[in-house]
């Protein structure tokens, strides 16, 4: 496929039992808690996704797109590609292996603070799903009160808030 593919493998497992797994492969994957401290809130997405058939609300996230391309550089586009925005402060979150039943995917989830407006990058044209995204700040207080409620279903986004307010809780 154009970003994952089916792999068929025949493995032995630690009883030693040879069983047959199917998964999907993946380049790796960033999300981005873009956090404005002064007021409190989170850039959010409302994108559709096809696979689920709603519109979720989901934090600035994409692939890897070079092999080896560092996180914090793909970070750094996603942010700017999805919602203009740029930060001078980058931490990690939170590390998740997103659906590892199925899939390799890995996620990098980063904290991005003291942002500012940017533009762009340089011929990024919003397409596909992408060109009907919206994106607006939220209160980080609704959003964490929304992933206990069970309002939001996005794993990065969940994975990230939850992050966060531990992350802020112990200082």
């Amino acid at each position: 496929g154009h970003v994952s593919s089916f792999v068929n493998e025949e493995i032995e497992t630690p009883s030693g039992e040879v069983i047959r797994r199917q998964f999907l492969t993946h380049p790796g994957a960033v999300a981005v808690v873009a956090w404005r401290e002064d007021t409190d809130d989170i850039a959010v997405l409302r994108q559709y996704r096809h696979p689920v058939g709603m519109e979720l609300v989901e934090i600035p996230a994409g692939l890897l797109d070079l092999d080896g391309e560092p996180y914090v550089v793909a970070s750094q586009r996603e942010l700017a590609e999805e919602v203009a925005l740029a930060a001078d402060r980058w931490d990690v979150l939170v590390d998740i292996c997103s659906t590892p039943g199925a899939c390799e995917e890995t996620l990098r989830i980063f904290l991005a603070r003291d942002l500012s407006p940017t533009e762009r990058p340089d011929g990024f044209v919003l397409e596909g799903e992408e060109a009907h995204m919206t994106w607006d700040w939220q209160p980080r207080e609704e959003l964490v009160a929304a992933v206990l409620f069970g309002a939001v279903e996005s794993p990065s986004l969940v994975s990230g808030i939850l992050a966060l307010e531990t992350a802020r809780l112990r200082g």
